[in-house]
């Protein structure tokens, strides 16, 4: 059966201002889209094709000769993440047991914010920001390209890209005030929390 699109979680217009429905059309629309586009074209009469997207990733993870069938499956599943990170009106704290552990793990929220912030903001070229659950202990990790936690042990419980197409229709090469419009109104502390 072969892969589909996932729905947004929101409309397309409903993080605006922090993310216009502009980039969304493109961003989910043309890149999103067309991630499982070419995975389908892939894996297409292989035995691939009969894989969940999470089955795929991990068998094709660091094998050169299938590069493009992990690049667009990974590609799908943190994008889809992606989404599910984000909520209209979010942003803020998290609270819970996910905010006592963030204080433990890093010292304090705004601790939390500073690394995050640094580590997307210099993480080089495109990939990806991710809270992770690392054996018991929550940890920022970053991914290059389509790197994705789920080849390794840790458990993701939201990410941020930064490719510049997340960004930069609506902040250029602002790259910082992204991240900030994400951290304060953006983050859904709710699917972290659940993921936790």
């Amino acid at each position: 059966m072969p892969f589909e699109l996932p729905a947004l979680p929101w409309s397309e217009d409903a993080l605006d201002p922090h993310i216009s429905a502009r980039t969304i059309s493109f961003h989910y629309g043309k890149h999103h889209a067309t991630y499982v586009k070419n995975l389908n074209g892939l894996v297409e009469g292989t035995p691939l094709a009969e894989k969940t997207l999470e089955e795929v990733i991990r068998e094709t993870a660091g094998d050169a000769s299938k590069a493009g069938v992990f690049n667009n499956a990974a590609q799908i599943w943190n994008h889809t993440f992606f989404w599910n990170s984000m909520k209209p009106g979010g942003g803020g704290e998290p609270t819970g047991d996910l905010k006592s552990r963030i204080d433990a793990d890093f010292g304090s929220f705004d601790k939390f914010k500073d690394e995050f912030t640094k580590k997307a903001a210099t993480l080089f070229g495109s990939g990806w920001v991710w809270l992770v659950d690392n054996g018991g202990k929550l940890e920022i990790v970053q991914t290059t390209g389509a790197g994705t936690p789920l080849t390794t042990s840790a458990k993701p419980l939201m990410t941020l890209d930064v490719w510049e197409h997340a960004y930069y229709l609506d902040h250029q090469n602002l790259r910082p005030q992204f991240i900030g419009a994400f951290l304060s109104s953006l983050v859904n502390w709710d699917f972290a929390a659940q993921n936790l």
